[in-house]
């Protein structure tokens, strides 16, 4: 298509007739939630069931204003600013692409030292649910003891310029006191992040960071505000000239738009202190039990996702329905999956373990996702913690086996060595990129230096089970090569 319409509200009449569009009044919409963190899955997740209820006729007094901490954020703020906050979500179903266009978001705070506009907003009584994603990492906590890490210098800075914070949590406390003061009642706040218990970790955070200060406030903060735990699943890329070229496919001109998969899933604990959409109107699940939904989708997907990632970047395979079409690393992927995640999942209302993984298999080999083996294997420092590890000390008191995790755990060593079996190098890919680096280089000859990072495996580095799979993995890694493991783990009894 030769001419491109630009994405805007004046233009939204202009868009091709096959790209669904807002029906509602976006000039009618009024703020109810602020967002920290839009980043691609916010807004073909979150943003998108609101959406869906606005095109409903529901839920137009909860439109999204949009928020960020770090500089980053504003140019993404200056990029959905000049299309007035509009998204295009272009889905990849292997049956063939579809294009919508999301309006729910409204606004976008400037993003400035010291986060002044980012508080005075949240301080407005408008504002009934705070949300964020921030990454797994994000949260300030230590991946050991899993207690708020208070020596964190972004932590103390805010504990000690507490109307002056850098980070999102400082801003949500500083907005809290502000509430507090002027009798304006509390916020949900909303943790959208792949975490399990992420509302109960987010409610650890703020609360400690307000006890700082402010111990009546935290105090206050802790009662009166609700923190709901979610499991929120759909695969999305990072936007890059792919993207690009494809929503020029449906005559759109979006400096930003989206991609992702033919499935999306929610299922949120129904504690809002202020009131909240009806999300579930749009597909999404209210349940008691968001436990166990988190735990199948971290450990079997997320947990997926570290299994081939690693080893699809040392054997130079670019994508991740690449990587599942290697049959090999897809063999692998179903029996570590199988024999050593599985049996310390439970099944919830509508999906085995086992049905799941098959989900999770068809998921992955969706050739028209174009996600990254890099965008899985990033900051593999907070994701093997909590996505794969967990599986590892599982089996150590259960008795199932743990060969096959170790094995994960090895290649993502020799992945952090930084370079591939072709002798390319792998760029940086890790908040703590150099000192993986250095630790993965002295594990070549001595593979316990890397379990000895106390800060990622604690005790596990004192299991021998665990540590003499670990370590005849990464020496026959580094002797035969990847696939000469990978054959070996299948062949083993």
């Amino acid at each position: 298509m030769d001419e491109l319409t630009k994405l805007s509200n004046e233009n939204l009449g202009q868009i091709p007739e096959a790209v669904l569009r807002p029906t509602y009044d976006r000039f009618g919409l009024t703020p109810g939630i602020v967002h920290i963190g839009v980043g691609n899955f916010h807004r073909a997740h979150q943003s998108w069931y609101l959406h869906r209820l606005m095109q409903q006729g529901l839920a137009h007094d909860w439109a999204i204003i949009g928020a960020g901490v770090r500089p980053y954020d504003e140019s993404v703020r200056k990029k959905l600013s000049a299309q007035d906050y509009l998204t295009t979500l272009i889905e990849l179903d292997p049956a063939g692409m579809s294009a919508e266009v999301v309006g729910s978001m409204i606004d976008y705070i400037p993003v400035e030292e010291g986060n002044r506009p980012l508080i005075k907003k949240m301080a407005d009584p408008g504002i009934r649910i705070v949300a964020m994603t921030v990454t797994e990492g994000g949260y300030y906590i230590d991946p050991v003891s899993k207690q708020f890490d208070e020596t964190h210098p972004d932590i103390r800075h805010d504990a000690e310029n507490p109307e002056r914070p850098k980070t999102a949590f400082g801003a949500i406390v500083a907005a809290l006191k502000l509430r507090f003061d002027r009798g304006l009642g509390p916020f949900t706040c909303q943790s959208c992040d792949n975490l399990q218990g992420n509302g109960a970790i987010l409610r650890q955070t703020v609360v400690s960071l307000a006890r700082f200060s402010d111990p009546e406030l935290a105090d206050w903060i802790d009662d009166k505000c609700s923190f709901p735990n979610s499991m929120v699943d759909c695969i999305v890329p990072a936007t890059g000239p792919k993207e690009f070229a494809l929503v020029h496919e449906f005559g759109i001109d979006d400096a930003f738009p989206v991609t992702h998969e033919n499935f999306r899933q929610w299922v949120i604990e129904d504690d809002f202190c202020a009131g909240r959409p009806d999300w579930n109107k749009v597909g999404a699940t209210f349940s008691d039990h968001v436990h166990d939904y988190e735990k199948m989708k971290i450990r079997i997907l997320n947990g997926g996702h570290q299994v081939i990632g690693n080893i699809a970047e040392v054997m130079g395979i670019d994508t991740v329905s690449e990587t599942m079409a290697h049959e090999t690393i897809r063999a692998v992927f179903a029996k570590v999956e199988n024999e050593e995640i599985l049996p310390h999942v439970a099944p919830v209302p509508g999906m085995t373990p086992a049905s799941y993984v098959g989900l999770i298999d068809r998921r992955f080999s969706n050739p028209k996702i174009i996600d990254t083996t890099r965008r899985i294997s990033f900051d593999g420092s907070s994701r093997h913690p909590g996505f794969i590890l967990p599986s590892v000390r599982d089996g150590l008191a259960a008795g199932t086996p743990v060969i096959g995790l170790g094995l994960v755990e090895a290649a993502w060593a020799r992945m952090c060595e930084g370079t591939r079996e072709d002798g390319s190098v792998i760029e940086p890919n890790d908040p703590f990129w150099d000192k993986l680096t250095t630790v993965a280089k002295e594990a070549r000859e001595v593979p316990h230096e890397w379990l000895g990072m106390v800060n990622i495996y604690g005790d596990l580095k004192d299991q021998p089970v665990f540590v003499n799979a670990f370590t005849s993995w990464l020496k026959l890694i580094y002797r035969e090569g990847m696939a000469a493991a990978l054959a070996r783990y299948l062949n083993a009894a």
